[in-house]
């Protein structure tokens, strides 16, 4: 008898964040985001090697490669009981893009140099706001059901979320987050405050 090949496991279904610097918005995302669907991210990767169902990063289309969260930031994200040690901002390139499943832009002008590097993941890729305020709008019914894993409802709400753009009357300005960096409390306050309820909005919609 032949002997049985191990099956590969399953590739994680990988989730990319974008903003300009990497340090303020986007890493704030990705580790709000790993922490609400149990992923794995860059410095914190599955318990006992295994590969994880769903992984978070994050980019900058200007990054201040190699440097942490800004600590303005991380105060918010440590705040939620989220750890935002051990980040590392890194540069977007291609491949990053090429290999996500989901793209989340922190502004439109972020998601426009996405689609213009990658241009297949043009309906993969969504700003974060516009992204929760798609999936706010699904039928749960329509995703996979009770035995389905968060990664297969994630999965299956990219292509309903792209299918709805354009449905649902919104003003642009408020699929963004504004930038804080080198601004003031205040400003760090009204950039975490735009893009929590869209993180947590996502989350619902994965876990629901």
């Amino acid at each position: 008898m032949d002997p049985v090949s191990p099956t590969d496991p399953p590739e994680p279904f990988r989730v990319l964040v974008v903003c300009t610097g990497n340090i303020c918005r986007s890493p704030a995302a990705e580790r709000l985001l790993a922490a609400g669907l149990g992923a794995a991210y860059r410095g914190r990767e599955s318990v006992g090697g295994l590969t994880p169902a769903i992984e978070v990063g994050s980019a900058g289309t200007g990054a201040v490669a190699g440097c942490p969260m800004t600590d303005e930031m991380a105060a918010l994200v440590a705040g939620l009981g989220v750890d935002p040690q051990g980040f590392e901002a890194r540069q977007l390139v291609p491949e990053l893009v090429a290999e996500a499943d989901l793209v989340l832009a922190l502004t439109r002008r972020h998601r426009s140099a996405i689609v213009e590097m990658v241009p297949a993941a043009v309906r993969r890729t969504f700003t974060l706001r516009e992204l929760a305020r798609l999936v706010a709008s699904i039928d749960p019914a329509t995703l996979p059901g009770a035995n389905a894993t968060t990664a297969d409802r994630l999965r299956a709400l990219v292509p309903l979320a792209a299918s709805r753009r354009g449905l649902m009357a919104h003003r642009p300005v408020d699929d963004d987050v504004v930038d804080p960096y080198g601004g003031g409390a205040a400003l760090y306050q009204t950039s975490f405050g735009q893009l929590l309820p869209a993180v947590e909005t996502i989350i619902a919609a994965a876990r629901r």
